[in-house]
């Protein structure tokens, strides 16, 4: 029962120490995992991180200390502040620009040729470009000829 009990523990220890060891840079390669990486420095790391998680220490604690110790680039994940407000947000703000973009086109385009509708409706003149708009959304396209041996 008690080495049940271990294995068991040892077993959360490792899956435990690979997720955070996922969630770090090597610092010789900066591209790659420590988990994934062969470097020195990366060995050493999910060494170091093995020990605190068996230690006993949290994910927060041990995210901490490794920001600390090698600085925020460690991470694959920036914390939210002031300076990295624009990098988070960056993706929210051009789509929300792009959807305002094509609302306002799309309402424009529908509002003009309601407009111009009740202009005519009310004998008001139209300029020539707002007459040539209704002209070409109110008179049906000529169906082109096709002879039999062009099909």
């Amino acid at each position: 029962m008690a080495s049940d009990d271990e294995s068991k523990k040892a077993r959360t220890v490792e899956a435990r120490a690979r997720s955070i060891s996922q969630n770090v840079r090597c610092t010789d390669c900066g591209s790659q995992s420590i988990e994934d990486s062969q470097a020195d420095v990366a060995i050493l790391l999910r060494k170091l991180i093995r020990e605190e998680v068996g230690s006993g220490k949290t994910d927060k604690e041990i995210y901490k200390k490794l920001e600390e110790d090698f600085g925020e680039t460690v991470l694959y994940t920036p914390h939210f502040d002031l300076q990295t407000a624009a990098l988070w947000l960056s993706p929210v703000i051009i789509a929300g620009a792009g959807v305002g973009i094509w609302a306002y086109q799309k309402n424009k385009q529908k509002t003009n040729v309601h407009l111009m509708a009740l202009n005519l409706i009310r004998n008001v003149p139209l300029t020539p470009r707002e007459r040539q708009t209704m002209l070409d959304l109110l008179i049906p396209p000529t169906p082109q000829r096709r002879w039999w041996w062009s099909r």
